[in-house]
């Protein structure tokens, strides 16, 4: 009886390795370091698995630790009646929580206090929390819930963004809406797009800081190939490309249902809402459907890849773009239902096209075995050994293997670890720079890990670097800290992209 107790608490606790944990990178917020790293190494500590030797624990070992089982019928099984349930001393909780009332007494009588620690704090600020952290705190003491304020406060202040900051919002990180200098910056972007026949060098150029929101959505069709240069061929282009999708869906979406596309769609038709889940706006039926269709149609037009998971995440930032040409309010929070039909026809014909000019020159992710993709994660393990050998050789001492957490960036294109705001801002310049999704992207990627490095030689295990790496802080970037990516890989590809003696050892 024993036994089967153990072997049920191992499947069902949340505290033991290999248990659903909330990894799931920037569009499900992760945990605050610096709030809860102490916190998390002391539970990591008390409730680690004893293993047979000190030596630092490989992957192989990992897996073995945490390859239990879980069955779906478990939390319908537990018996909260078991001995473990019914030692709960009642004059203990009386007095735990005699103790508890006594402790908010003391805290409402010296008001002043609590006054003085926050009155250095401007009103329009408000140091932010995650959820996560929130319900962290409601769990600690009154001494801990002290201790962290102060350390919140001791941490740099920035303007409140909310969990899923405006997606359409250039300025997330707390700039002015609209400053001088990009009024002038938009007029020239303006200037470019109306004249007869725009000049791309030019419109690259000026759009490798950034595209302004207002005409991104002309900017990303031209930027793509999707769009002629010359304005007069734009709306006949339009027209002709938009009825040719429609046209592959009459032709093939009804052989969804034929055996040899079910897998196919069985697939996408699971992935896609896991697609943003915090967004309401990917969760509304009609926008699920309109992205089933462009995945669907890109699929059996590709046969040599097929849908791949993780190409559902690259229609989202055209979507949003194509969906802000009509839509003047913050656009995670609208109803599509309120557009006529020819915006939604255009929206999603649009970003099909799109989506397929930046899958073709990056295919070879998405092809049998995915060998563009080992060939990137080599390239910036040969690319972090040269510019961090501090950061390469933590990372083999404690065998952790590049393709263990770059996969996904290399897969996604970093969607995973930035919020979508950061991604539409990073696009502007992938669009810019010559094979910028395939290319530019490694020195984005070895410039992102690099921006982590503190963080990454504070850990000191193999499952702690692996927590950080799935989980890394970026719920509150904005285009400041996208800029400073993008300098610093462009300084990056500057001094390696051309120096293959450099470039490997």
């Amino acid at each position: 009886m024993a036994s089967e107790n153990s072997k049920q608490f191992w499947k069902r606790s949340a505290k033991l390795p290999g248990s659903i944990q909330p990894v799931y990178g920037a569009q499900h917020p992760p945990l605050d370091p610096r709030l809860t790293k102490h916190f998390i190494k002391e539970r990591s500590k008390v409730n680690a698995v004893p293993l047979k030797n000190k030596k630092a624990s490989s992957f192989h070992e990992f897996a073995r630790n945490t390859s239990d089982a879980w069955d779906i019928g478990d939390d319908e099984e537990e018996d909260f009646s078991s001995p473990p349930f019914q030692t709960l001393n009642s004059k203990v909780a009386l007095a735990t929580a005699a103790q508890v009332l006594e402790n908010h007494s003391k805290l409402r009588v010296k008001p002043e206090r609590s006054q003085s620690t926050t009155s250095d704090v401007p009103a329009n600020y408000k140091v932010i929390k995650s959820s996560s952290d929130a319900q962290l705190s409601r769990n600690s003491s009154d001494t801990c819930l002290r201790n962290t304020l102060h350390k919140q406060q001791s941490l740099p202040l920035r303007p409140i963004i909310p969990l899923v900051a405006r997606i359409s919002d250039q300025n997330a990180s707390g700039a002015p809406p609209m400053t001088v200098r990009e009024k002038t910056r938009l007029e020239k972007f303006r200037q470019l797009l109306s004249s007869h026949n725009t000049d791309l060098d030019e419109l690259r150029k000026c759009s490798w800081p950034g595209v302004p929101r207002e005409v991104r959505p002309v900017t990303w069709r031209l930027l793509s190939g999707y769009l002629p240069a010359n304005t007069e061929r734009r709306k006949l282009t339009l027209q002709r490309k938009r009825e040719e999708y429609f046209g592959f869906i009459e032709q093939y979406y009804d052989s969804r249902n034929e055996e040899h596309h079910q897998d196919t769609y069985r697939q996408i038709h699971i992935d896609i809402p896991r697609t943003n889940p915090l967004i309401p706006l990917f969760q509304q039926p009609l926008v699920q459907e309109i992205f089933e269709r462009i995945l669907f149609i890109w699929a059996i037009r590709h046969p040599a890849s097929g849908y791949v998971q993780g190409i559902n995440d690259l229609v989202t930032p055209f979507f949003v773009v194509f969906l802000s040409e009509y839509v003047e309010e913050d656009v995670e929070n609208f109803d599509v239902t309120n557009l006529s039909q020819d915006m939604l026809r255009s929206i999603e014909a649009d970003s099909f096209w799109c989506m397929s000019k930046l899958l073709d020159g990056i295919q070879d992710n998405y092809t049998f075995a995915q060998p563009g993709i080992q060939k990137k994660v080599k390239a910036l393990e040969e690319l972090v050994s040269r510019i961090d050998e501090q950061v390469h050789n933590h990372f083999r001492k404690y065998e952790v293997e590049y393709l263990q957490f770059a996969f996904r960036w290399m897969n996604n294109l970093l969607m995973r670890e930035l919020p979508l705001r950061c991604t539409i801002r990073l696009w502007d310049t992938y669009q810019s720079e010559p094979e910028g999704f395939s290319h530019f992207h490694l020195y984005v990627c070895a410039a992102f890990l690099i921006k982590w490095r503190k963080e990454i030689l504070d850990e000191e295990d193999f499952q702690g670097l692996l927590m950080l790496l799935q989980n890394l802080p970026t719920i509150h970037w904005g285009n400041e800290e996208i800029g400073l990516l993008l300098a610093e890989a462009y300084r990056l590809k500057y001094m390696f992209a051309d120096a293959p003696n450099h470039y490997r050892r």
